[in-house]
């Protein structure tokens, strides 16, 4: 499935050009492992469960991962968009930060 024309902007700003970028990236890389709550991935990468709940919003509202459940016990996945788009994210990503995830 080839990506969408406006994909690679959306990826490039929501991972490389803004602030975060790299903490989202260590969401995306634990979420491709097994999906996870908020509570899960603030434990799992060491971050502050605040920072993790505001970044998950963004990656929410980007339609990058899809949530199921409500509150404290909603999983986090890979939304179907992301996954089609996974070969430009992995470009990004590599040029970004040096493939380090």
């Amino acid at each position: 499935m080839p990506s969408l024309p406006y994909a690679k902007n959306l990826l490039f700003f929501v991972f490389a050009s803004s602030r975060g970028g790299e903490n989202r990236v260590k969401i995306m890389t634990a979420l491709q492992n097994s999906p996870r709550n908020a509570n899960q991935l603030a434990n799992d990468l060491g971050l502050n469960y605040r920072a993790i709940q505001h970044h998950l919003e963004v990656l929410e509202k980007n339609n990058l991962i899809t949530k199921v459940g409500e509150k404290y016990g909603a999983t986090y996945f890979l939304s179907t968009f992301f996954e089609a788009n996974m070969e430009t994210y992995n470009e990004i990503v590599l040029k970004t930060y040096g493939g380090k995830k």
